[in-house]
């Protein structure tokens, strides 16, 4: 018969720990997709003015952090910066840090490119309505981006929550970290427990991710 080590996750309080790893992993992310959400918009609308001052330093900020791996950010925050300049920063905040950065700019552009994708005769046609600028943007620009940016942010609010198995590298201990602990811990007893404890972590973040993917189908099909 298979021995996928299962047994082990029910040895003292391993199932415990793991689902203690997630809510770690999940608080880091979804504070993070709360920024990124907030902040992104308002650089996502500043990118489609103008001003060419403002579209140049967030380009640049946008590159920089596309260009940049998520790993190397996570570095650069939590070893580099608290040495160079002595400040106390901890694992999860420095992981709320570089995820917020690549959040927003992620979602700045997706609100770009969003905002950019209503065509220009429908702010013509609600001027000839006599609309406002307000009442444009309210009734026409706004519910149509929102229907855009939908499956886009939900894509990215799941890829930062997968991500966040990223920050055991600067020692936060969440669920991939906890997983190692437990298999380390049992590799004598249960030398085949890596199996069946990743496949378990799967569960687990399928199961995290998908009610935000059903959030998603089901305001597309309402508002459809």
């Amino acid at each position: 018969m298979l021995d996928l080590g299962l047994e082990v996750l029910l040895k003292g309080q391993n199932m415990a720990r793991l689902f203690t790893g997630l809510l770690a992993a999940l608080k880091i992310s979804l504070v993070s997709v709360a920024v990124s959400l907030s902040a992104g918009i308002l650089l996502g609308t500043l990118m489609t003015w103008k001003n060419p001052f403002i579209k140049a330093v967030l380009r640049v900020y946008l590159e920089i952090i596309r260009i940049m791996p998520q790993m190397v950010l996570l570095f650069l925050v939590f070893f580099g910066t608290t040495r160079a300049f002595g400040w106390d920063l901890s694992g999860e905040s420095a992981s709320v840090i570089v995820f917020s950065l690549w959040g927003t700019a992620e979602m700045s552009d997706l609100v770009r490119g969003a905002l950019i994708s209503i065509p220009v005769h429908q702010y013509e046609s609600g001027e000839a309505l006599g609309l406002s600028k307000v009442q444009i943007y309210r009734y026409i620009v706004v519910p149509q981006t929102l229907r855009r940016l939908i499956p886009l942010s939900i894509n990215l609010i799941t890829r930062m929550i997968k991500t966040t198995s990223l920050v055991l590298m600067i020692g936060v201990v969440e669920i991939l970290k906890v997983a190692q602990q437990i298999i380390e811990a049992n590799r004598t007893a249960s030398p085949n427990a890596a199996f069946g404890i990743y496949l378990v972590v799967f569960l687990l973040y399928f199961f995290a991710c998908w009610p935000i993917s059903m959030a998603a189908r089901y305001l597309e099909q309402r508002w459809r």
